[in-house]
């Protein structure tokens, strides 16, 4: 009998530390914006006017040189949650029918064979959730998709172009609809009540969570659930501002439900966009940069990136010298939760960086997108870029397969783009050339 009472006791202090060291790992929250440019917010750029978001940042520490997976959601996306090269997974473009994504060289949907960062949280004792748009596979045509828990998701609640619908969301069989349940300007609001939720409920264990609102993407619809829609057009920029207003807003209420539920010291918050905004109003919304949404300038990979963690990331601080990318977030995250992470071609643990530690620019990132002429025709114009990108150092070269349209930039000196180098620096211009190439080819 003793020695069972000491075996009993003995498994419990096991208990309690395990508890203790799974209470000890942070709840992440990834708070992917759709569409947001970098000049949405108003501490990155001050045209629009984002309070919350400003707090948020005040709070934590703002990067100036995060770059997305792809200007493009799918890829992005995709970039993110694997920590790889979205061509990798054979996705190039936003994930549409299956025969515009024959046309785009693509598959239908996201592997569930890849590496995921929820599947490698989940592994290490959290409780793992996605809320808002997915866009990795299912929608329109597609039935077949694998559904969120072959990532590592343990609860959801998404949008048409998911595997899994949410009713209230979806009442016809399109993006959106008047018809909808939860209302076009509510869907933040029902995403970010969805997650605190979440947290409540697993107020136990550790929280990793995608909160992935589909605002501020177009259509624009904004409006009040007890007056009806907005009068404004679904791509004008008063119907911008409008969404872009309560959005903010919804970061604000999510904020203040953390410090309600306790546990806002234990929390890490990490804020960014998925790709850069269209339409680009002046290109106020990349904050100048050249470029939009579907373009590898600045405006449509450069994205606006927050970190707020209290107590253990410098608040009201700037990285300004830090190139970070969406696949480090991978490795970072996993870290942050003592899971293991695949090995990272693309990606590195930048939790130091997070700290307060800047990194230096040394670092090689390689972009593409636009396989074809047909598929991928957008942005018309000085917003259309070459289909390759690499960023090394401060330079920054674009150009196209067949080694045409070669154009080379001086990050330090010419952040929005404006003057070719690439004749009056041949040596760079093929150094750079020649690595962006071997990339190329070595992609499926």
């Amino acid at each position: 009998m003793k020695i069972n009472r000491i075996a009993a006791l003995l498994f419990l202090l096991f208990c309690v530390q395990v508890n203790a060291q799974q209470n000890a790992r942070p709840n992440i929250i990834f708070i992917l914006t759709d569409d947001m440019g970098y000049g949405d917010i108003s501490c990155f750029n001050g045209t629009y006017a984002t309070p919350n978001i400003d707090r948020l940042a005040k709070e934590g520490r703002m990067f100036t040189s995060y770059y997305s997976a792809s200007p493009i959601c799918s890829p992005s996306r995709t970039g993110f949650l694997t920590g790889m090269h979205p061509a990798k997974s054979h996705i190039t473009s936003y994930l549409q029918t299956k025969k515009g994504n024959r046309e785009c060289g693509q598959a239908d949907f996201l592997d569930p064979a890849k590496p995921s960062i929820a599947r490698i949280l989940k592994a290490s004792g959290y409780a793992t959730g996605h809320f808002g748009k997915w866009h990795i596979g299912g929608g329109r045509d597609v039935t077949d998709a694998p559904n969120f828990d072959k990532y590592g998701f343990d609860e959801w609640n998404s949008t048409y172009e998911s595997p899994d619908p949410d009713p209230l969301l979806t009442a016809t069989n399109w993006i959106w609809s008047d018809k909808d349940s939860v209302k076009r300007w509510s869907r933040t609001k029902y995403f970010v009540d969805k997650t605190l939720a979440f947290l409540a409920k697993h107020s136990s264990q550790p929280c990793y969570v995608n909160l992935w609102p589909d605002d501020v993407h177009t259509p624009w619809v904004p409006g009040d659930d007890s007056v009806g829609r907005y009068p404004g057009k679904p791509e004008e920029e008063k119907s911008f501002k409008e969404v872009l207003t309560e959005y903010d807003k919804q970061i604000g209420r999510l904020m203040a439900g953390i410090t309600k539920l306790g546990i806002e010291k234990n929390t890490i918050i990490v804020f960014t966009s998925d790709n850069g905004p269209l339409p680009n109003f002046r290109h106020d919304r990349s904050a100048a940069y050249r470029g939009s949404k579907l373009s590898l300038y600045e405006g449509g990979i450069r994205m606006p990136f927050i970190v707020s963690w209290p107590g253990q990331i410098p608040a009201n601080t700037t990285d300004s010298l830090s190139l970070i990318t969406a696949y480090d977030l991978t490795a970072t995250f996993a870290k942050l939760g003592g899971g293991v992470a695949a090995r990272q071609e693309e990606g590195m643990d930048i939790l130091d960086v997070f700290l307060g530690k800047s990194s230096p620019a040394l670092r090689t990132v390689f972009w593409e997108y636009g396989r074809n002429t047909t598929s991928f025709a957008y942005p018309p114009g000085r917003d259309r870029s070459p289909s390759l990108a690499v960023r090394e150092g401060k330079w920054k070269l674009l150009m196209n397969p067949d080694r045409s349209g070669v154009e080379l930039y001086d990050m330090e000196k010419d952040r929005n783009e404006t003057t070719n180098l690439a004749a009056a620096n041949a040596k760079v211009t093929g150094m750079l050339s020649d690595k962006l190439m071997k990339w190329r080819a070595a992609l499926p």
